[in-house]
């Protein structure tokens, strides 16, 4: 068996400096792994919180919507329909008062071209509790009908504008007639 007494065929490693960086990385990445866990846990017990507020207001829209259909059984109820039927005809009724035929017919003055005139009107609250003016007018030429409608448009109180049919004169009636519906800016 020979020993091998020679140095310079097993040359000397540095090994010390690879040993010290590596240990060093494994410190910082135990570190790491310490910051990460922590913010699991902060995370873990704000989301903890989260569901909390969200089963509370969950159950509370549960017995909100518990309470809605309550109220609305009774509220369907045959000695109950007939009051409910008439507390939405005196609602409509109040909508329908407090539309102003003098600003609308301020309004339309402002708007309605000298040879136009204004035949039928009728207006109504529509679905958005919205004033919207249904009317039919007239003029003897058909472009006195089109220019009011451009001025109708261009009016910042008067939107969506459209008119769904129009008519010819007749013998009967001389006028070219045109039935218009448009949404009215008037706050009720």
């Amino acid at each position: 068996m020979k020993i091998p007494i020679n140095l310079a065929s097993q040359p000397f490693r540095r090994d010390r400096a690879m040993l010290a960086g590596s240990a060093l990385v494994g410190v910082l990445l135990l570190g790491t792994l310490g910051v990460l866990i922590s913010l699991i846990l902060v995370d873990r017990a704000q989301l903890a919180d989260v569901r909390q507020d969200v089963a509370r207001f969950e159950d509370a829209i549960r017995k909100t919507s518990a309470e809605q259909a309550a109220l609305e059984a009774m509220l369907r109820r045959p000695e109950n329909a007939e009051v409910l039927e008439r507390s939405v005809f005196l609602n409509e009724l109040l909508y329908r008062k407090g539309i102003s035929w003098t600003k609308i017919f301020s309004d339309l003055g402002h708007t309605l071209p000298p040879n136009v005139r204004i035949m039928t009107i009728r207006p109504f609250v529509n679905k958005e509790n919205k004033v919207t003016l249904d009317m039919t007018v007239g003029s003897m030429t058909p472009g006195a009908v089109i220019d009011f409608l451009k001025a109708l448009e261009s009016s910042p109180l008067f939107e969506s504008v459209s008119a769904p049919n129009t008519l010819a004169p007749s013998q009967a009636e001389p006028l070219y007639r045109a039935r218009l519906t448009v949404n009215y800016a008037q706050k009720l």
